[in-house]
């Protein structure tokens, strides 16, 4: 099972930015996907995830500004990055919870991708 990241890069403060995330390999299925990232010195925290069903959770701090969406038939999750501002910038981690034969649910990690948003 791997996750493929890939969207990330530099952008002005403002920009905008899209983040993929796609899971591969023998999965049965997704349950949680979402999206945490990190700066040096600090732990990573949440930023945005989405259940199967829909539900979705944001940190406060990208509320209005990103939004998550799944594609479940391709076993994708997407973080749409508006109004970027140089605090958003970090690496971004991928994270799913991915159902595997034997019916085990397993929390799987991306490799990050870095964000920069300039001011």
């Amino acid at each position: 099972v791997q996750l493929q990241a890939s969207g990330g890069g530099l952008v002005q403060a403002g920009g905008s930015l899209r983040l993929s995330c796609a899971a591969s390999g023998r999965i049965l299925g997704t349950n949680s996907m979402g999206w945490y990232r990190q700066v040096p010195g600090k732990q990573r925290e949440l930023v945005a995830a989405r259940t199967s069903g829909g539900s979705t959770d944001y940190s406060d701090s990208v509320k209005g500004r990103f939004t998550i969406s799944r594609d479940n038939a391709k076993n994708t999750v997407y973080l749409q990055m508006n109004s970027l501002k140089p605090e958003d910038t970090a690496v971004y981690y991928c994270k799913a919870n991915l159902r595997i034969p034997l019916g085990y649910d397993i929390d799987y990690w991306g490799k990050g991708t870095q964000v920069t948003v300039s001011s």
